[in-house]
């Protein structure tokens, strides 16, 4: 494994493994044990150059290329994936602190959107729209944007860095990937070289490895890159959405989220425990979608919770490396020490602590809070973590006000006996997704992904790709001949 991450603890720019040319290292630590997993040089502000310059001389060629030529890359992708499956594994639980639960979940989702991008690349098609000139015929090409800059979070880095990467490159662009500076490896130089062995040609995508402390906004103030995908915070997002506008890009934001799932007064409570449970502490509760507000009617709240505390209780903290493992360690100190600032800022404004989960180094043990005032700003702010806060209502009334009372839209879910109440409480939620008698956290290659309010701009997947990565061109022919007033 040492040597794994040691091999790909570079740059890749221009079909190149080379260093980073900056005066400091990003060490890459697993969170688990604290061992040193690689130490990358970073990219400075030339080398971002670099690889956008590379980007765009590759990309009007790759453009060019017959889709189906293109499409056969993103199969081979796929194989070289479906081939490395146990190394990626690893990689996402030595760097990530994921446990083989989520190891397994993320790779069996980036698999599904490979093999979507396989169907992407001959997705395009034009238009022939009427015209009111006679002679004229308007013809409308979907085209490429050209080059697309692209930056993953810590989470889910292979999944989501490879989610607008792939589709990006399969609509005809070329890419350069920034991962997050804590999972440098499996967001960043793993994506490039399954591309790499998959045969893509050198200079489409390319990896810079650094931090905005070397580089500034000189990776989305470029002026080579259209789009900016940007997978992260709310915060961080308004900074990116800023200077995109202000350099007339455009930007794609998948940003933070405070998902409610709603236990209603006629749900399967011990289901509705499994799904919340679930939906609160997948990869530790660091997961935009995750559940970090379970509401639950006032009628059912006392069984519920009983079943839902002795559930939690019983997940086991610990090594990721471990099967029997369901919450492995944050991927940080400062997310731990956040996290336990939380806990004790809820208590200080009155909550109770059903379940008062300890910290050691990164291991963070689930907290279960109640009674926290209604007007707790933790109610409406994002929790990265395993803490969740359980909060009664009285009646749907009350449910849809709590579950729409946050700046963020992202997921949701609502657990009831009656299919079509869930659906039409569901429609009255300002979110980009909601779920009826399921878990918050879902994604999948061809449903629209994304969020409102806060959670972000625009949409992932599918036919969304489209409008994310292309751009429509408008060309008109006149048969005959115009008329003109001079």
């Amino acid at each position: 494994m040492s040597s794994y991450f040691t091999d790909l603890a570079q740059q890749y720019i221009d079909g190149e493994w080379r260093p980073g040319t900056g005066s400091w290292d990003i060490i890459d630590f697993n969170p688990y044990d604290g061992e040193k997993l690689a130490s990358i040089t970073i990219a400075t502000v030339d080398e971002v150059d670099e690889a956008y310059r590379a980007a765009a001389r590759a990309q009007s060629e790759w453009a060019a290329t017959n889709p189906y030529a293109r499409r056969a890359i993103f199969e081979q992708a796929l194989r070289v994936v479906e081939e490395r499956e146990q190394e990626i594994s690893e990689a996402i639980v030595a760097e990530l602190g994921g446990t083989r639960l989520k190891a397994a979940f993320e790779l069996h989702l980036a698999k599904e959107f490979l093999r979507e991008a396989v169907h992407l690349a001959l997705r395009p098609e034009g238009r022939i729209i009427p015209s009111p000139v006679d002679g004229k015929e308007n013809r409308v090409y979907r085209v490429p944007v050209g080059v697309v800059g692209v930056i993953s979070p810590f989470n889910f880095p292979f999944l989501l860095s490879l989610k607008s990467v792939a589709p990006a490159l399969a609509l005809g662009n070329a890419v350069v990937l920034k991962p997050h500076q804590n999972t440098p490896i499996v967001g960043g130089s793993l994506v490039a070289k399954i591309f790499e062995e998959a045969g893509l040609p050198a200079g489409l995508l390319n990896v810079v490895i650094t931090d905005i402390a070397e580089i500034g906004d000189a990776f989305i103030e470029h002026p080579v890159p259209k789009v900016i995908s940007f997978t992260g915070s709310d915060k961080v997002g308004r900074h990116v959405a800023t200077v995109c506008a202000s350099h007339f890009k455009r930007s794609v934001l998948e940003l933070g989220g405070n998902s409610a799932l709603v236990v209603l007064d006629d749900a399967d409570l011990d289901y509705a425990v499994d799904a919340a449970v679930f939906s609160r502490f997948v990869h530790q509760g660091q997961v935009c979608m995750a559940a970090n507000r379970v509401l639950v009617d006032r009628t059912v709240a006392g069984a519920f919770t009983e079943k839902f505390v002795a559930k939690v209780k019983s997940l086991k903290v610990g090594d990721p490396r471990d099967p029997e493992t369901v919450i492995g360690p944050v991927i940080n100190s400062s997310q731990a020490e956040a996290l336990t600032g939380t806990v004790a800022q809820a208590l200080a404004e009155g909550a109770t602590a059903l379940v008062h989960g300890r910290a050691t180094d990164n291991l963070v043990e689930p907290s279960v809070l109640t009674d926290l005032p209604a007007d707790s700003a933790l109610l409406r702010q994002e929790v990265f973590g395993p803490v969740v806060f359980l909060v009664p209502f009285d009646g749907e009334e009350e449910a849809v006000r709590l579950v729409n009372d946050t700046p963020y839209g992202l997921s949701g879910a609502v657990h009831t006996a009656d299919v079509e109440r869930g659906v039409a409480f569901a429609k009255r939620i300002d979110s980009g997704m909601f779920h009826v008698n399921d878990g918050t956290v879902h994604d999948e290659p061809i449903v629209p992904f994304g969020g409102e309010k806060h959670s972000g701009l625009g949409r992932l997947n599918g036919e969304t790709m489209l409008d994310a990565f292309t751009t429509m061109k408008w060309i008109s022919v006149q048969h005959g001949r115009s008329g003109f007033p001079f």
